[in-house]
């Protein structure tokens, strides 16, 4: 993956600069552009490359070599960026001499949220599902071992495999949808996520209305959520 990084590198310099093209690494090779299958340049200049990643490794990786990590909705949670997401960029970083504060990450928590209180509480049972089917799924379990629920993971990973699918829901319970999905409603959920997220990232993603007749309460939300207040 790092070779991946900067072969992308090479390439976009050279469709934003004009830059001969010349990588040559142990897995990738690009030595020739040709004029038909080049863009050109574009007016926002220097094209950013984010990685996901939700294990140590590929983590540090994005603090390393990238311009910024996309979380999973399995590993973020406040206390989970915090303590082990951020450590993790940071000790890729440092492994490149890098600044810490120099690359972007990006929340993507799973967002209860709509117009009213009903809607607000049907997003968290369709969530609920989703997270009983994501927590089946070993390799997202250290945000549950973080909270002390790997039982959880365990059991839910047991009901499939025994193909036990209606049950799964009932394993996630209210406190893990509290401590894991935002939740209010558009009039409160720019507040939400700033106490939660405020200190600990620049960017999150926020999900678009089912029904268009939202979109104006919606755009609302993410008007806040750029100025930085709720207000």
């Amino acid at each position: 993956m790092r070779e991946y990084v900067q072969s992308l590198r090479a390439i976009f310099d050279c469709w934003q600069n004009g830059t001969p093209l010349s990588f040559q690494g142990e897995h990738y090779r690009f030595t020739r552009m040709q004029p038909f299958f080049s863009p050109g340049s574009i007016e926002y200049g220097r094209i950013p490359i984010l990685l996901g990643g939700v294990g140590p490794r590929m983590t540090a990786l994005a603090g390393e070599v990238a311009d910024g990590l996309v979380t999973h909705p399995t590993n973020t949670a406040p206390r989970y960026v915090r303590e082990v997401v951020r450590p993790r960029l940071e000790r890729g970083a440092r492994r490149a001499g890098r600044d810490p504060s120099a690359f972007e990450l990006r929340v993507t928590p799973l967002l209860a949220t709509g117009p009213s209180d009903e809607d607000v509480k049907r997003e968290r049972e369709k969530i609920r599902r989703l997270l009983a089917f994501l927590y089946s799924t070993p390799v997202y379990w250290p945000s549950l071992e973080l909270f002390g629920w790997r039982e959880r993971g365990e059991r839910l990973h047991l009901l499939t495999r025994e193909g036990c699918w209606q049950e799964m829901e009932g394993v996630i319970t209210g406190e893990m949808l509290d401590t894991l999905v935002p939740s209010a409603t558009y009039a409160d959920i720019a507040a939400v996520l700033e106490g939660w997220y405020g200190e600990l990232t620049d960017r999150i993603t926020f999900p678009m209305p089912d029904d268009p007749s939202a979109d104006t309460e919606a755009a609302k939300v993410v008007g806040q959520l750029q100025r930085g207040s709720s207000a």
